[in-house]
């Protein structure tokens, strides 16, 4: 008999997808008798719950090797654990040696489970991610594209960028030691907190890595109502912040950011004051940026006459260490190509924060 794999999902009002995600779980080319399906249920007030009841009873009359089920449920319908109290109480609810994290509007392959397994038993200090088809197809695509075609290295390289962790949360994939680690997903606020980010930054922290199936298992849903959409820009930019300066910018003597524009500025001006000191220059291709020369500093100290002014330089006298805050995939390959002619080599000589 295989490890018990336990699935990690948490429900708050999915009828309209629940159907489709759980018979992905019974279609499973896995041991079945090695599965267990633990739900926490946020305070559904919809049919979720039956949906869910139905579907199991379904499973188990017309299976002979059953997914154990475990299922519990908020009853405070007004108030919501939220997504890292949901997760956090189906895991301790949970047995299994492995957690396999599914949402509750996707769609797993059926060989998601065994190939994430494999991996991860040779990667036991890793969270185990994998490729992903989006649906409605074409949605969000520079995410996609970004998420599919990172190398082995760049999974744990390009982890301060605007697209969050380098695998999606609903791909995860790991041993329950590897999440004793950290120990739980963070829970602070029921909206708004990027709780899968914070324990990326906290697993990589920890000595953990990333590594990913490079198979397509997992559809993964674009909705107007999916979680993603509460938490906002300014909660991840700040977050992302704190791990850069802490791993890197704290670190380095001095420093340049390539992009002049809105982002490159607002990283600026985003930045400690320390470290605001160690900016030797802004980097780009723009005449009109370039023109200019300087980019002055607007909230300079009460007082003070004269204000910092940071030269503005073209990318091709860049000297590294570089903050890159242009966005990927925006320029038709234009950015990237003036990357890769500067031959820099990525976490020594630059870093992606666009």
């Amino acid at each position: 008999m295989s490890d018990l794999i336990s699935i990690i999902t948490c429900v708050r009002n999915s009828e309209k997808y629940l159907e489709e995600c759980l018979e992905s779980i019974g279609a499973q080319n896995y041991d079945h008798s090695s599965l267990e399906l633990s739900i926490y249920d946020d305070g559904s007030s919809d049919r979720s719950l039956d949906i869910i009841n139905s579907w199991y009873n379904r499973y188990r009359i017309c299976n002979d090797n059953r997914i154990r089920l475990i299922i519990n449920s908020n009853p405070d319908k007004q108030r919501p654990k939220g997504v890292g109290g949901a997760k956090n109480r189906a895991i301790a609810q949970s047995n299994g040696s492995y957690l396999c994290f599914f949402d509750s509007d996707d769609i797993m392959h059926a060989d998601r489970i065994g190939k994430q397994y494999e991996l991860c038993k040779k990667n036991p200090d890793c969270i185990v991610g994998c490729k992903v088809e989006r649906f409605p197809e074409n949605s969000t695509p520079r995410y996609m594209d970004w998420a599919n075609n990172l190398t082995t290295d760049q999974l744990n390289r390009q982890i301060y960028t605007c697209f969050g962790p380098t695998i999606l949360m609903p791909t995860w994939f790991c041993s329950r030691k590897c999440f004793d680690k950290i120990g739980a997903f963070d829970e602070t606020d029921p909206k708004g907190v990027p709780e899968d980010l914070i324990f990326f930054y906290k697993h990589i922290d920890a000595g953990g890595r990333i590594v990913r199936a490079d198979d397509i298992l997992l559809t993964y849903r674009y909705h107007p109502e999916a979680t993603t959409f509460s938490v906002t820009d300014d909660a991840i930019w700040n977050i992302r912040l704190a791990e850069l300066e802490k791993n890197v910018l704290n670190k380095w003597d001095r420093f340049m950011i390539w992009n002049a524009g809105k982002e490159g500025r607002r990283f600026y001006r985003s930045l400690s004051k320390e470290n605001r000191d160690k900016v030797k220059a802004f980097c780009d291709v723009d005449p009109k940026k370039l023109a200019k020369k300087f980019y002055i500093y607007e909230n300079c100290i009460k007082g003070v006459k004269d204000k910092p002014k940071i030269p503005i330089i073209h990318f091709s006298n860049l000297e590294p260490p570089t903050v890159i805050c242009v966005k990927l995939g925006l320029t038709n390959g234009l950015f990237e190509q003036n990357l890769r002619s500067m031959n820099l080599r990525e976490t020594i000589d630059f870093v992606h924060f666009g």
